[in-house]
């Protein structure tokens, strides 16, 4: 009996032991299904914060996909056939700010390529812009004839609108009157910078070729002018060449043909110290595979840019370079200095008509939002120079011959001469004589 006692005491002992085990158990349980749901719930409320966040993104993206711009920017150039650099210019632009017709600041339009033959259609395109309530700003660059009459007519029915002329091809008087800023290349200043450029490059003789139809314009008649009173100055035989024009019955192939033909009997003529200079751009690239083979001096093109004819005429393949110029013209100077052109080859950096179009856009577009004055030469520069890192612009204020007067809304421009090989030249650092006294003492001289 006693045994018996004991057993089941033993027995009872160990039930009540695995009681408490079951019990301590389902608490460990308990806890554990407690804890997982505690982190469940944390995921979840985690879940519901990132999706809140990025419901708020997603309605921000979406607020800032659906604001307009406050005002637009009437843009109008050549096409890619005539005017490459400025159309080039403008869809950087279009990038930066985007296109009106999808909310962003700029409206682009192209002018036709017979511009001269369609002039109706020319103005037709400038004036348009006018009929937007929202445009505040009209660029057109290059700023061929009928220009002034489009401003004019912009003007009459909306004088509000400010209207920029790049590079303009009308008569300075004319175009004066109706655009609130005129921006061309300072041929007058380039007359005298030019020569001295090739005096830095080691040139004895400088060689300007031309034609009638060139020569007929009053500006590039001047800075021939010019030119020779300068080349006079510095020591430098001064020579005319003419070539055909582009224009005429040859066609741009009889010209560059001619030009690839008289270029080795120049060279032997005035000797491989001759800086030759071009006033057209279809003869660039002819002279320029010359000058390579032959080792003359060229210092720049009429119309600045590092893809004007180099890349033909050394084979440059840039499509990968394509709107970055410090990569354009270390590629192209690299070709240069290969072909043995080292200190005998420069061009500017930035190509005018690319950056131009650049500046006048975003003048516009800061004076409008009273952040630049257009009427400011340091603005003017300021805004150049925001879209040429490291290079110096030159800017001044065209003046009237007839009375001496300067035209504050007509502003001068040149960039500085990059020689291939040397780097730049420094020639906004040059002090510029009196210009048009030391061209009337050379007229008198050669009397």
């Amino acid at each position: 009996m006693k045994k018996m006692i004991a057993v089941l005491l033993v027995l009872t002992t160990l039930l009540v032991g695995c009681g408490q085990n079951t019990n301590n158990n389902d608490d460990s349980s308990t806890t554990t299904k407690k804890s997982n749901k505690t982190e469940q719930d944390a995921s979840k409320n985690q879940s519901n914060d990132n999706n809140k966040k990025a419901d708020d993104q997603s309605k921000k993206d979406d607020a800032k996909d659906t604001t307009e711009a406050p005002f637009h920017i009437g843009v109008v150039t050549g096409t890619v056939s005539q005017a490459e650099d400025e159309q080039r210019g403008t869809e950087a632009m279009i990038e930066k700010y985007g296109n009106a017709k999808d909310g962003g600041y700029i409206s682009h339009k192209n002018y036709p390529d017979n511009f001269g033959a369609e002039q109706e259609t020319t103005i037709q395109q400038i004036v348009s812009f006018a009929d937007d309530p929202k445009m505040k700003v009209v660029v057109v660059n290059q700023a061929v004839p009928g220009t002034a009459a489009a401003f004019k007519q912009i003007k009459e029915k909306r004088s509000d609108i400010l209207c920029f002329a790049g590079n303009s091809q009308e008569d300075p008087n004319l175009i004066e009157r109706v655009a609130d800023l005129v921006i061309d290349p300072d041929n007058v200043t380039r007359g005298y910078l030019i020569p001295k450029a090739a005096q830095k490059m080691g040139a004895k003789a400088f060689v300007h070729v031309s034609f009638p139809r060139h020569m007929s314009i009053e500006l590039l008649s001047l800075r021939k002018d010019i030119m020779e009173a300068t080349c006079d100055k510095l020591g430098i035989k001064f020579s005319m060449e003419t070539a055909p024009d582009p224009t005429s019955d040859v066609g741009v192939p009889g010209a560059q043909n001619f030009i690839l033909e008289q270029m080795p009997a120049w060279v032997n003529k005035y000797g491989a110290d001759t800086a030759f200079f071009a006033t057209n751009d279809a003869h660039t690239e002819p002279m320029l595979i010359k000058i390579s083979e032959l080792g003359a001096i060229f210092v720049e093109q009429d119309l600045p840019s590092p893809i004007l004819g180099y890349p033909g005429a050394l084979g440059i393949d840039l499509k990968d370079e394509a709107g970055d110029w410090p990569k354009i013209l270390s590629k192209v100077e690299e070709a240069v200095v290969e072909k043995g052109g080292k200190d005998r080859m420069g061009t500017w950096a930035y190509s005018f008509g690319f950056t131009t179009t650049e500046m006048l856009i975003e003048l516009g577009k800061q004076a409008v939002e009273g952040k630049a004055d257009f009427t400011k030469k340091e603005d003017i520069k300021r805004v150049y120079e925001e879209f040429t890192p490291g290079c110096e612009w030159g800017t001044s204020w065209y003046v009237d011959r007839t009375n001496g007067t300067e035209r504050k809304n007509h502003c001068l421009v040149f960039q500085d001469t990059y020689v291939m090989g040397k780097g730049y030249l420094k020639m906004t650092e040059e002090e510029i004589p009196d210009i048009y006294k030391m061209l009337d003492e050379y007229k008198a001289k050669k009397k």
